[in-house]
């Protein structure tokens, strides 16, 4: 099957790997020259393991090409994936300018059927949007060509996007008619074939799947947080709290661990565009309102806790920062927990050392010179007056604690993910979540 992918970013560069590695032949295509030129040279423009070897081998075999020209192979293809960014406005809606103007370059050249299908997360009635500027660009033309359009909302998690495509929990796929059916059902058949849930279901659905399933979890984790809050208060232990809860199967244990706040490219955006959404159809997501504030509140909790540990004498004090990245086992930083410490840091009149295993060079993107950067663990903590913990790479999980005292001014610690054993930090004091 041949079939294009709209954008080499996150999404449509791990899509158009992996489709390829499941036998399709696959055009990635995007305008950006220097990111495509890149890419053909082999060199991969995000950090996620596993990614370069997958890239690599299928351009080897001839399954994997790379290309700024959407037009090219238009004609040649069955299905087309719109994979482009839309990035959230101020008031919280999605940018659907890079999702139309695609739109507008399909029906300018489409000449045959094509299957054209939103990969990108775009709120509910977003598809229609794009069928009815294609319809308007053949009318344009005076051409009656058939396409149909479909919604296949991406699930991939940071760190671990090729097994989550590979082996899904799901697939959902949003269509409107049998023949568009039948071609994702071809397309997503070796999946089928080990038994994955591909579920199929009406577009509007199928949209609004992926704003509510970011949603919960993003709740699950501001629940989580304002329980780890009022643990401090009233002498619980969160981490057991978490324990109970998790234990019942109508619960389950996964996100209920609390940290300094959700980040990404999903979760914010996800919420506040449902949010707008809500308010656009007269239907308040009150819920998520409080989710959103809980999380902007909650990334102020280090600080806040640093600032409390001094008495409010900050200026001057040395800080260490292991974990730039807003997870493990990425290099994306949008929204991270670090940014919203360092500014806060940096204002106070504090010194930051960070180190990060993947980030360090988004983090000099977007930090510059205004703070030191270290080449491992130990190398942050010369001198230091606090030490935070702030996102949970597995590097961290182990240090030497009588080489960090011995590094550190102050043997402060404040942990932002919960994950060291106090009978391991004895000769430091250890702050952390709940």
């Amino acid at each position: 099957m041949n079939i294009s992918i709209i954008g080499a970013g996150y999404v449509g560069l791990v899509s158009s790997a992996c489709f390829a590695e499941l036998g399709a032949k696959v055009t990635c295509v995007d305008s950006n020259t220097e990111r495509i030129d890149n890419l053909i040279n082999g060199i991969i423009p995000i950090y996620e393991p596993g990614l370069d070897d997958l890239v690599h081998r299928n351009q080897k075999a001839g399954r994997l090409r790379f290309s700024v020209d959407l037009t090219e192979n238009l004609n040649d293809i069955e299905i087309l994936f719109i994979a482009v960014g839309t990035p959230p406005g101020e008031d919280g809606s999605a940018d659907m300018s890079h999702v139309l103007a695609v739109a507008k370059t399909i029906g300018r050249n489409l000449e045959k059927y094509l299957l054209v299908v939103t990969k990108s997360t775009v709120p509910v009635g977003s598809s229609e949007l794009v069928k009815g500027v294609i319809e308007e660009e053949l009318r344009s033309r005076n051409k009656f060509i058939n396409f149909d359009i479909a919604s296949n909302p991406e699930f991939l998690k940071e760190g671990a996007a090729i097994e989550d495509f590979m082996k899904p929990d799901r697939v959902v796929v949003g269509v409107e008619t049998e023949r568009a059916k039948e071609l994702m059902t071809m397309l997503y058949a070796p999946m089928m074939l080990n038994n994955f849930r591909v579920i199929f279901m009406d577009i509007p659905s199928a949209e609004m799947t992926k704003y509510a399933a970011n949603s919960m979890l993003a709740t699950r984790i501001s629940f989580m947080n304002e329980i780890a809050n009022l643990c401090e208060k009233v002498g619980a232990d969160v981490s057991m709290v978490r324990k109970g809860i998790g234990s019942d199967n109508r619960i389950g244990n996964k996100f209920l661990y609390p940290g300094a706040g959700y980040g990404g490219s999903c979760f914010p955006k996800d919420v506040k565009a449902l949010i707008h959404t809500g308010q656009q159809f007269n239907s308040p997501m009150t819920l998520l309102e409080s989710v959103h504030l809980v999380n902007e509140n909650q990334k102020n909790i280090l600080y806040k806790k640093f600032v409390n540990y001094y008495n409010e004498h900050v200026e001057g004090k040395r800080a260490a920062i292991w974990g730039l990245s807003y997870k493990p086992g990425t290099d994306d930083m949008r929204e991270a927990p670090s940014l919203t410490l360092i500014d806060q840091l940096l204002k106070a009149g504090c010194r930051v050392r960070a180190y990060d295993p993947a980030a360090m060079d988004e983090a000099k993107k977007r930090l510059g010179d205004s703070i030191e950067y270290a080449s491992d663990i130990y190398d942050a903590l010369n001198d230091a007056d606090v030490l935070f913990h702030v996102t949970e790479w597995q590097e961290f999980r182990m240090p030497d604690w009588a080489k960090v005292i011995s590094l550190m001014k102050s043997p402060l610690v404040i942990d932002g993910r919960g994950v060291f054993k106090t009978s391991n930090l004895n000769g430091l004091t250890y702050l952390k979540i709940g």
